[in-house]
């Protein structure tokens, strides 16, 4: 995923066929629980940080970062302290 800008990002996964793209924005040190997605999700950190826990491993993302997700996987999240900005996208 090497896209400039948000544009670009979404015409690239449109053509990849997922089904939708959304700038996604989380407050700074938000946390959830574990949780899943009906979706499939690749996405960009455009902006800030945060970490990923997918079957009891960490992962730090930060800005520029790009991770995958596959649907059903149980996760939490944590933003670090400017919050995240992604670009999300899904596919059903």
């Amino acid at each position: 995923m090497t896209a400039k800008t948000f544009d670009q990002f979404q015409l690239t996964k449109l053509a990849e066929g997922f089904n939708e793209v959304l700038l996604r924005e989380w407050a700074p040190n938000f946390a959830n629980d574990p949780h899943t997605h009906p979706f499939d999700t690749q996405a960009l950190v455009a902006q800030g940080e945060f970490w990923l826990t997918v079957n009891g491993h960490t992962t730090h993302y930060p800005t520029g970062s790009t991770f995958e997700l596959a649907r059903g996987v149980l996760h939490s999240e944590r933003y670090g302290p400017q919050g995240a900005v992604f670009w999300a996208a899904r596919k059903n």
